[in-house]
């Protein structure tokens, strides 16, 4: 359930609803959401998916710093959504501000801040600390899952690798902790096999190995 915020907020509904009906839904992966308008029509769109596990990758820093959401969308999203998610998925500046927390909060207490929102398991991504590890907390466990950090990749789209892998290993019926650990591999595989010749900015991941081949 991604790049809903170009659509008027029944619309989203409408095709939700159509694709639940005709082919059903395994799990929902939520990306950027845009407005306070776009989350609440996800949040009425998300009973249409029954028991289908939700992924919410909160969207809300961009590689510069700058901000994409305001601070009432922020509201909306911790309101409405977070409580949903089976999975949340910050990188560590997003986490901050998902749990209204300083710059000098570390992932671990922003994980449990998280869950205590009523995400049923959160997953702090290490992209943006010193030390390429992603932290995982499910309310009992707090595991770290360290991983290869790739510095000279192409890192473009590493979030979206990281939490749509976090959605299709959870539809394969994967445990939250298994999802984790198999989103982490394909991330870092993906940055390292990135297509750095591609424009002038960071250049899009390579999921599927095409410079490989």
């Amino acid at each position: 359930m991604t790049a809903v915020h170009a659509l008027p907020p029944e619309a989203i509904v409408d095709q939700v609803r159509a694709v639940a009906e005709d082919i059903g839904v395994d799990a929902v992966k939520i990306g950027m959401v845009g407005g306070t308008g776009a989350i609440e029509a996800v949040a009425r769109a998300l009973p249409l998916v029954g028991d289908a596990p939700v992924v919410l990758d909160p969207v809300m820093v961009a590689e510069s710093g700058a901000r994409l959401l305001l601070d009432d969308a922020v509201e909306a999203l911790r309101a409405t959504l977070v409580p949903r998610a089976a999975m949340v998925t910050p990188n560590l500046p997003e986490a901050r501000v998902l749990a209204g927390a300083g710059d000098d909060s570390e992932p671990e207490e922003l994980a449990r801040a998280i869950h205590a929102l009523g995400a049923g398991a959160v997953v702090v991504t290490g992209g943006h600390h010193e030390q390429a590890i992603d932290v995982f907390f499910d309310g009992d466990q707090m595991l770290s899952i360290p991983g290869e950090r790739h510095p000279d990749g192409a890192a473009h789209g590493s979030g979206c690798t990281h939490s749509s892998t976090l959605a299709a290993e959870l539809a394969k019926g994967a445990s939250p902790l298994e999802a984790a650990r198999v989103a982490r591999e394909t991330a870092a595989r993906a940055v390292r096999d990135g297509l750095r010749d591609i424009g002038a900015g960071p250049g899009p991941v390579d999921v599927f190995g095409l410079e490989q081949r």
